[in-house]
């Protein structure tokens, strides 16, 4: 059912007011709909997606964050710092470089992880997958003018 409606996801998250008001509204929809679903709904199906709390570089404190994710065989997950095309990175990716132990919660449940940020090879190796999963991951790239991190979140076990 909602892979059907993956092709108006996307024109509508390409869109300039979505990129512009996304980050804003985005956050608090999934507030309201991750507890009603208790973390499955989203987790499944064709954009996955994750709650990362990450500790704030400035401040030291937890800061969860929603975000889409490919997972990998073996169990890690490769997140986006797309900032919905906005031309900075996301404070979450920041957070992950300076400190990158994090908690995610994906699947129904909360597991810790390490997180890697993809340089060369292994970010060209991922890229064209993260692209098929959301073509607009490439216009994210060309509004922004910049690299989008790559991030591949490993559990810790």
């Amino acid at each position: 059912m909602i892979r059907s409606f993956m092709p108006f996801f996307q024109w509508f998250a390409a869109t300039d007011w979505f990129m512009r008001m996304g980050p804003r509204v985005m956050p608090k929809f999934d507030r309201v709909l991750r507890p009603l679903a208790r973390g499955r709904l989203l987790s499944g199906g064709p954009m996955p997606t994750l709650v990362l709390t990450s500790t704030g570089a400035k401040t030291g404190l937890p800061r969860s964050t929603p975000l889409a994710c490919r997972p990998e065989p073996g169990g890690a997950l490769l997140v986006v710092g797309s900032n919905f095309g906005h031309d900075r990175h996301p404070a979450w990716s920041a957070n992950l470089i300076r400190t990158p132990e994090a908690r995610v919660g994906f699947g129904g449940r909360e597991f810790a992880v390490t997180a890697v940020l993809l340089t060369g090879g292994e970010r060209a190796a991922a890229w064209p997958g993260l692209i098929e999963q959301w073509p607009l991951y490439s216009r994210y790239t060309d509004k922004s003018g910049r690299q989008l991190r790559v991030f591949r979140l490993i559990p810790m076990h």
